[in-house]
């Protein structure tokens, strides 16, 4: 029987970054070690990948897997992972001394879609090893959505909202910007919204409530607290008649 004691790790880094696959395993015998890639479908022995350590260059996105055979010929294979590569070296990602924490690459953007339509959002975080997602809207975790795409087949009224993501893993966690997502059957055009933000806000005499959560520090580690302390606060303020402003960092 061999047993693998340490599987390989997804991971998400940009492109030209070192990074090295580690697979351990226990048998009876000696064991051999072979490394397999992937990509676009088609699946390749990588020459000379014969050892426990499997060092990396990013490239581009591929799949690996790691077979181990003993002496008696039984063989097993590792998981398979996924090594997701972005092309963000040009714009200063990662931060100098990175140590695998999540950090945006891409974040979602604010849409305006009809009622029926289909609403996708979508944000994308390095990571060593691959962040998981959550999503969330207007402070409240979406609980069946947890990959980088957030889908939704027919939109709906009660869909619209402020939404984010948050991105973590073993070394930290990262939010996305918060956008807002208007649901509606019709929208003005641009010529009557100006028209109409003309006639309405002149006569608004209101208390005005401004809110700003800061989440990220440059020498503190993020915060998770300030972005639903917004949206409580937001709720509880407009229930005493203040039009509230919301800003995220």
């Amino acid at each position: 029987a061999i047993v693998i004691t340490e599987q390989p790790i997804s991971v998400s880094i940009p492109m030209g970054y070192s990074f090295t696959l580690r697979c351990r395993a226990e048998g009876h015998t000696s064991l051999q070690y072979q490394w397999f890639c992937q990509h676009q479908s088609v699946c390749c022995q990588i020459p000379g990948a014969t050892k426990q350590d499997l060092p990396i260059t990013a490239q581009q996105t591929q799949l690996y897997t790691c077979r181990i055979n003993d002496l008696y010929k039984n063989a097993i294979f590792s998981d398979w992972v996924k090594v997701e590569v972005h092309q963000c070296v040009a714009r200063g990602l990662p931060p100098q001394l990175w140590r695998g924490e999540p950090v945006i690459v891409l974040n979602p953007t604010e849409q305006r879609v009809e009622v029926g339509k289909p609403l996708q959002l979508q944000c994308a975080a390095m990571g060593v090893p691959a962040p998981s997602y959550q999503w969330y809207r207007n402070g409240h975790l979406l609980e069946h959505q947890k990959k980088k795409k957030l889908w939704i087949t027919h939109a709906e009224v009660s869909d619209a909202g402020t939404y984010l993501c948050c991105a973590s893993n073993s070394h930290g966690e990262h939010w996305t910007n918060a956008v807002d997502i208007h649901i509606g059957s019709e929208t003005l055009p641009p010529a009557e919204h100006l028209q109409l933000c003309r006639l309405v806000f002149p006569l608004a005499t209101g208390k005005i409530a401004l809110l700003v959560g800061n989440n990220r520090y440059q020498h503190h580690p993020n915060l998770m607290a300030p972005v639903t302390d917004v949206f409580d606060l937001s709720l509880l303020l407009e229930q005493l008649g203040f039009q509230v402003v919301s800003l995220l960092d």
